[in-house]
Order: structure tokens, then sequence, then C-alpha cells
């Protein structure tokens, strides 16, 4: 039994065959996306961040919107991108939007990927510590968000505030008591998950990966979760951790189907360079009939070692073929891998 959810990277453009054509589309359309998704049984409706580009940027806006529209799937981030992230004002957003959605907030949070923009973080006021590279300074404001969603007091009242305070240092509000154990870590190396599952993190491995041993992508993530795994034993956390991996798998039911997906030429790994020295390797997507499909997802290691899948979806497709997508992945395919 697996968790299934959907990705959304929120593109948009003025194309006219795209049926997101403005951020008011993308952003209105991703709150119907997650209607849908519930409807049809899905697990979690997840939304990627990105800044200074045509895709979702702002994310608890839309978090708290879908969260007061629904009311059990489960809603989250896969990733905010911690750079440009101000850990004080995120951990009230997230409380708030956690409240509305009745704690089903599943935030990932991570260092990011290569951005529009050169140190595109600068320009949201932060600067690096002496010897610190930006994915450290992600880290750090990780580091100092998990802290906080403690719920533990620090901040020194005032002697004569406007409204009476409760006794002791004053954390900040609303807090949301459970959130804390429902943030996971967007890593792309074995490093970064073992270091997650140190700080209690659950892990999301995606469909991009620091190329570490020249195997298949979906062996590597499979060596990353284990790794992973192994740490947060060593750690001695209560709880049991999440792990989950992002993939695009398109069954091909129909002739519209075959048409947009049925000659995909992503079908094997693609090596790739993020910049002058950071070999990665990025996942084949999955498009064939379902019979196809399922042989070839049993075959996926790292899908076996998971316990929750996020659909990376072509949301420009618009919400009515999306849910097509979902629904054709819930029926004719996950109940085959033991998925459902």
């Amino acid at each position: 039994m697996k968790k299934i959810g959907f990705l959304s990277f929120g593109h948009w453009t003025s194309s006219s065959q795209s049926q997101a054509r403005s951020a008011a589309d993308v952003l209105l359309q991703s709150i119907d996306l997650a209607v849908e998704a519930e409807r049809l049984g899905m697990d979690g409706a997840y939304f990627r961040v990105h800044h200074f580009a045509r895709q979702l940027s702002s994310p608890f806006p839309l978090l708290a919107a879908v969260g007061a529209r629904t009311r059990k799937i489960e809603i989250g981030t896969a990733v905010i991108d911690m750079r440009y992230e101000n850990p004080h004002y995120m951990a009230e957003d997230a409380g708030a939007a956690d409240l509305i959605a009745g704690s089903r907030l599943q935030l990932g949070i991570s260092r990011g990927s290569p951005e529009q923009v050169i140190d595109g973080w600068r320009h949201f006021g932060y600067r690096l510590n002496e010897g610190e590279d930006d994915a450290a300074m992600g880290r750090r404001h990780s580091e100092t968000f998990l802290e906080l969603l403690g719920g533990k007091g620090f901040a020194k009242p005032n002697p004569r505030p406007m409204f009476a305070n409760p006794p002791g240092l004053l954390r900040l509000e609303p807090f949301s008591a459970s959130l804390r154990d429902r943030i996971w870590w967007g890593s792309a190396t074995n490093a970064t998950a073992v270091w997650a599952a140190k700080l209690g993190m659950n892990l999301q491995s995606s469909t991009l990966k620091f190329d570490e041993s020249g195997e298949p992508l979906h062996i590597q993530q499979a060596a990353q979760i284990r790794a992973f795994r192994a740490a947060w034993a060593k750690a001695g956390h209560a709880r049991v951790p999440r792990v989950s991996v992002s993939r695009s798998i398109f069954p091909l039911m129909n002739d519209l189907d075959r048409s947009y997906f049925g000659q995909d030429e992503e079908q094997t790994d693609q090596i790739g360079f993020l910049d002058s020295t950071t070999r990665a390797v990025f996942g084949r997507g999955y498009a064939a009939e379902p019979d196809v499909l399922i042989e070839q997802l049993r075959k996926d290691d790292a899908i076996a070692e998971a316990d929750t899948i996020l659909l990376t979806i072509p949301n420009q497709l618009g919400v009515a073929y999306n849910a097509h997508i979902m629904e054709a992945t819930l029926t004719a395919v996950a109940p085959a891998l033991g998925w459902r």
C-alpha cells in the first residue's frame, strides 16, 4: 500500500496551446485540481516553488486555499527553496495554513534547484555568512525553521504589552503542534539524506539526483533511501519516517494519451550538468499501455523502497486532462502493483 499524490510545477505561458495562460489561471486551476484529486481518491496534492519564473512561487496562500476547499487530501510542497525564506515569517505562514487545513500540510523544503537569475536570494535580502555557500545558507534557514516549529518560547515579552501575555518567553503564533513531524527534505545527495534523517525530517527524492555512482537513477535513489533509513534508526527517533519519490507516469488509455505521450523519447535516464562541476542524473519518464507500464514500474527499485509516489503532471494541459491521468493511474496501474 502506497500513498499516491500529484506534483505540479505550476507552469503558465501565453501560448494558445496552454490551458494555463496566466498566474491567475495556474493558481485557480491548482485549487480545482486538488479538489478533483481528492474526489478521485488521491492521497496528496503537492506543488513546486520556483522564484523569478512563470511558475508557482508563493506557496502558503495556495496551500491555505486548497486546505479550505478540501477535507482529507494531504497538501504539500516539493520543494520550498529555503535560500529565499525568512524562517520566522515562514513558521507563522505555515502554522496558519496548517490550521486552516486541519493539520494536513506536508511541507517539502530544500536548498532548491538552479535558478532563473544569478543569486536570486540576494534580492530577497539574504547574505552568506563567512565561509558559507548558498547550500549551507539554505540548510541554516531550515534548521532555524525546524527549531521554531518546536514551539519553544524564545522572545522576551514587553513588560507593558498591548495585550496580556502568557507567562514566560513567547513563541511565534499561530502554532501547529504536529507540523514539525510533517516536514520533508528534498535531497539530491546521499549526504543530505543522512543529514535530514538526523534532524528528523522525512525524505523527498525527486526525478533528479547528483550522479554519485554512475548507476541508473532508481538504483541510486534506492541506496539513498536505505542510507536515510539507517541514519534515522541510528538517531533514535520514535516515529517511523516517510519517503517519497517523484515520477512521470502516463498510462496510454486512448488516442489523445498516445498523441501526447506515445512518442515520448525520455524512456531512459538522462545525464546533465547543473553547473560546471556537478553531474546529475535525470530520471526517465514512463509512458506505455497499462500492462507494459506495470511491468516497467515493477523494476523501479526506488519506488519499491518508498511509501509515497508523487506523479509529476503536465499542468498546462488543464484540470480535466490531468484528472484523467490520475484516474487512469489509480485504476489501471496502481492495483496491479499493490499500491492500492
